[in-house]
């Protein structure tokens, strides 16, 4: 895979191997959250006591939300550190498109916080509805997060192929957590 796979036209992306590096990076993904999910959700309650009152539930939360937030805090960092020395990017987004330097930074940044966002909501509803060993899962997905975002940016110059599996792995926490959330309001309230 070449460095700057990212950069190819769309006539020249190989549709079948983008599609089967989602696949591949969603599948794995969805294994890997659900079994940690599993793992947290019984082994966390054998080795500590999480919240079941609900202030305690959100703190919880926020303070797990606080992880992805700090990763925002680093891609923020990573985008403002080149433009402040890149004369070509100085000027800002509005100025003209990112340069070479800053391209993948500035798409991880975006990405980013776009999955905090996600990743927020999936903790605070977690949090509203359910205690107890149910509040493991933030953790995990706090974790999960920070993996899958260390391997979106290192495979983001490999173009769809490099970068399915970390997004997929920032983003499946919250793709299972938000029917789960739905499903505890509704048979657990």
């Amino acid at each position: 895979m070449s460095s700057n796979a990212y950069r190819r036209p769309p006539g020249e992306i190989d549709m079948i191997a983008a599609e089967r590096a989602i696949r591949r990076g969603s599948t794995l993904a969805t294994i890997i959250a659900l079994a940690g999910f599993l793992a947290g959700f019984w082994v966390a309650p054998q080795i500590t006591t999480l919240p079941t009152d609900l202030s305690e539930r959100l703190a919880f939360a926020a303070l797990c939300w606080a992880v992805p937030c700090f990763v925002l805090l680093i891609s923020i960092s990573m985008v403002s550190t080149a433009r402040r020395f890149s004369p070509d990017d100085i000027g800002g987004q509005a100025a003209r498109p990112p340069s070479d330097k800053l391209a993948i930074k500035a798409a991880f940044l975006q990405n980013t916080l776009e999955q905090t966002v996600l990743a927020g909501g999936f903790y605070f509803a977690l949090a509203a509805v359910a205690g107890g060993a149910w509040l493991a899962l933030l953790p995990v997905a706090a974790f999960l997060f920070v993996i899958g975002r260390i391997l979106f940016y290192r495979g983001y110059a490999g173009g769809v192929e490099g970068r399915a599996l970390g997004m997929a792995m920032t983003m499946m926490p919250s793709a299972l957590g938000f029917p789960l959330v739905a499903g505890l309001a509704l048979f657990a309230g």
